[in-house]
Parts: structure tokens; C-alpha cells; sequence
């Protein structure tokens, strides 16, 4: 979220961030709210007064025999007046509040302006477009005349925006989630965490899914959440902390299942893995002090990029503009896989510094060493990649005339040597 006082400061800077994302200004009606919500918890601090000197008074008065009628009437018109006064602020408070929850982070300075996907600025881009001597199928044909993925059962199951792996496709599957952790732990320092899946509303507030996007989410009758991303239990596992500034960065990992309910997405990707509503993805979080947190960026994006190099897929990388970022970031990479059976680029990873607007919401703060004052810590987070859409661009780069898949050479040691997938 954000904090008020800096909103108090500097009003225009906070109007000039929200024009960039195509938002209205806010900075008045904030502003406004936030005085009348000052004046009130004014006027409740002065009433307590007025009852305790009152209360004091009536206690001297009684024990010098003197009338206090006048006073006991005043202390009881405060103590009437008080929880009308209290229930005014709690009001104001929740309406100041809620508003400021659903305002999108301010981007950074060096974010390039824009309205959609179409205002987005390569970055740069890697590897030569594979050229074959045959049309390139889509995944779902391939997976499909492998034998291998199956919409048709997984829909009698769940419906549609399913899919069911069999046999290799199942162990790829699983072999390029092993090949991105061990590469994230063995080789850049991320502690691998195994997080609970279900997560109550407190946590979903806290990486600002709630309250803006609950539409986007499974909720059950326990009150639990599905998570939609990996993000959530890593970010949250530092919230409420005071966290030690020396022992920043904490970089955590995880492969989770993902659950989108793709509110809006209808027509969207309605064949094929691009847009499921469970689907497996490793996630990289770091947790930063405010100075860390640009480099860890490019830290982050680079190791994104590194899995699909030593995979070999081409790729590209977009900075996100104000109008296609997500709701949280101050800057987003997102990176574009080349898949040849669409002719196009895809989305694969998504890497953002969020600068301290999670941690507000989480209340998770850093103390540098040797002081008292604490301040807020700074969060990222990163997909490393989705396994999903992985898959789906090994299967389009690396197929064949006959229908078969070559396996990536970095994946064969996790299926035992194996070289090329056929149909079962």
C-alpha cells in the first residue's frame, strides 16, 4: 500500500504515478478522507479527556461533600457520544483504507509509459529461430499424437482449461521442474521451500491479490484460497517479521501447483496448456533491503533467462509499460519464449520489484545493524520458470518430421539418458 504521510508531502507525485497507469488523481479524495479521519480521532482523544478530568473531579467533589450532578451529566453525554465518535473513525478508516488498497503501485521513473501490451519496449532477445524443413505443428497436436495429453479426459474430469500428461510427457514435465530448482539452489543461492497451497485472505492481502482480484481466485468453503502463484506463501513467510538488514537478500524457490480461475479469458487460448486453471510453476522471491532491490532485478531476470538459454529456446525480453504492469510492480521483465507452432513469442516468466508496497501490506520491516529504527524491506518475485508453458516450447522447438520430441541435452540425465520421446 502506501503511506499516507508521503501522500501528505508530495501529492503530485503520487498523481503523477497514477496518470502513468491511466488512473485518475487520487491524492484529494485521500487527502480529504484522511483529515476528516484525523479531526475525528481528535475530537475522540478530546472527549476522553473532558471524561477523565470530569471523572477526576466528580471523585473530588464527592469527597468534599459538594454537588456533582453537573459533572456525572457531562461524563455520561461523553460517554454516550464516544462510540458514535468510535464507530465514525473506524468508518472513515476502512473507506480511507480501502481505497488506498486498490490503488496500483507508482511505477518507476524509468518504466515506459504506455496504455497496453502494445506499448511494451524489447529489451533484447536470444537464440536463432528454429527453421524446419516441414509445417510446425502447435503442442497440442504434438502432445496428442504422441498419445501422451489428454484434454478430452481431463474436461470429463474437471471440465474445461484441464489437461492430463501421461508417460513421458509427465516425466519431462517433472524433469524440467528438478532441472530449475537444482539450478536455483545449486548454483544462485535460493533456499527451496515446499509452501502450503491453501492460504487464508490475511496473505492474499498481503501480495495484494486481495481485495482487487479476488475474482481471479478458487476460494473454498473453509475460507481458504488456492494460491494463484508461488509468490504468495514465499512472500508471506516473512510477514510481521523484523528482519535483520545483514542477513538481506533471503531468496527463496518453489515448485507449486497454480490455480487461476482466467476470469475474462474467455475465447483466450482455448486449446492447448498456455491458459489452464492448474498448472505447475517455480517461482523465485527475494526478500531485500531498499538499496538491494534494482539489482536484484536484473539478478532475477538473468536467472529466468538463464534456464531458457541452457534449454536453447529463443526468447526475448520486454520491459512491461505503466499500462500492462502488473497492480504491485514498480518495474516488470516479462520474458517471451519463441514458440514456432503459433509463429509468435509467448509469455514464460515474469520478473518484478515491487519496492516496499507489499511490505507495507505484510508489515514486514528490515533493522540495519547497530540502530533501532526499523524500516521497510523491499520484495521481488519472479516465475523460474512456468513449467507449463515450458513444456509446451520444448515440445514446439524441439519436434520433428516423424512426430517425435527431442529431449534438451540438459534434461537427460533426469530421464535417464533418454533422447527422444515417442508415441507410447
Amino acid at each position: 500500500m502506501f503511506d499516507i504521510k508521503a501522500i501528505r508531502e508530495n501529492p503530485e507525485a503520487f498523481d503523477n504515478g497514477w496518470k502513468k497507469r491511466g488512473i485518475d488523481p487520487q491524492s484529494a479524495e485521500i487527502l480529504a478522507l484522511d483529515e476528516k479521519w484525523r479531526t475525528k480521532q481528535t475530537e475522540l482523544q478530546e472527549a476522553q479527556s473532558h471524561r477523565n478530568e470530569a471523572s477526576k473531579a466528580i471523585g473530588m467533589a464527592k469527597s468534599k461533600g459538594e454537588d456533582a450532578e453537573d459533572l456525572i451529566k457531562e461524563v455520561a453525554e461523553l460517554k454516550q457520544r464516544m462510540p458514535a465518535l468510535e464507530e465514525e473513525i473506524r468508518a472513515l478508516e476502512e473507506d480511507l483504507n480501502g481505497r488506498l488498497s486498490r490503488l496500483d503501485n507508482i511505477p518507476a521513473d524509468d518504466v515506459p509509459e504506455g496504455e497496453s501490451e502494445e506499448d511494451n519496449v524489447e529489451a533484447r532477445r536470444w537464440g536463432d529461430l528454429p527453421s524446419f524443413d516441414f509445417e510446425p505443428k502447435q503442442h497440442f497436436e504434438i502432445g496428442e499424437n504422441l498419445g501422451q495429453m489428454d484434454f478430452e479426459g481431463a474436461a470429463r474430469m474437471s471440465g474445461a482449461r484441464f489437461v492430463t500428461l501421461r508417460g513421458d510427457l509427465a516425466r519431462l514435465e517433472r524433469a524440467l521442474a528438478a532441472f530449475m530448482l537444482d539450478m536455483h539452489t545449486g548454483e544462485y543461492g535460493y533456499e527451496e521451500v515446499s509452501p502450503p497451497v491453501l492460504v487464508r485472505d490475511q496473505a492474499l492481502y498481503g501480495t495484494s491479490q486481495l481485495p482487487k482480484f479476488e475474482e481471479d481466485m478458487f476460494k473454498t468453503d473453509t475460507g481458504h484460497y488456492l494460491i494463484s502463484t508461488g509468490e504468495i506463501p514465499l512472500t508471506n513467510m516473512v510477514m510481521e517479521d523484523i528482519l535483520e538488514e545483514e542477513s538481506l537478500p533471503l531468496r527463496f524457490t518453489a515448485l507449486t501447483p497454480c490455480f487461476r480461475s482466467e476470469a475474462g479469458s474467455a475465447g483466450k487460448d482455448t486449446r492447448g496448456m498456455i491458459r489452464l486453471h492448474q498448472f505447475q510453476k517455480v517461482e523465485m522471491v527475494s526478500i531485500t533491503s531498499p538499496e538491494q532491490s534494482w539489482d536484484e532485478l536484473e539478478r532475477m531476470t538473468g536467472i529466468a533467462e538463464e534456464v531458457l538459454q541452457r534449454l536453447k529456446l529463443p526468447y526475448r525480453v520486454l520491459t512491461l509499460c505503466t499500462g500492462d504492469m502488473g497492480f504491485a510492480a514498480r518495474k516488470t521483465y516479462d520474458l517471451e519464449v519463441w514458440l514456432p507452432g503459433q509463429d509468435t513469442y509467448r509469455e514464460i516468466s515474469s520478473c518484478s520489484n515491487t519496492g516496499d508496497f507489499q511490505a507495507r501490506r505484510m508489515n514486514t520491516r528490515c533493522r540495519p545493524k547497530g540502530e533501532k529504527k526499523t524500516r521497510f524491506v523491499h520484495t521481488l518475485n519472479g516465475s523460474g520458470l512456468a513449467v507449463g508453458r515450458t513444456l509446451v516450447a520444448v515440445l514446439e522447438n524441439y519436434q520433428q518430421a516423424d512426430g517425435t520430441v527431442k529431449v534438451p541435452s540438459v534434461l537427460r540425465p533426469y530421464l535417464r539418458g533418454q533422447e527422444v520421446i515417442k508415441k507410447s
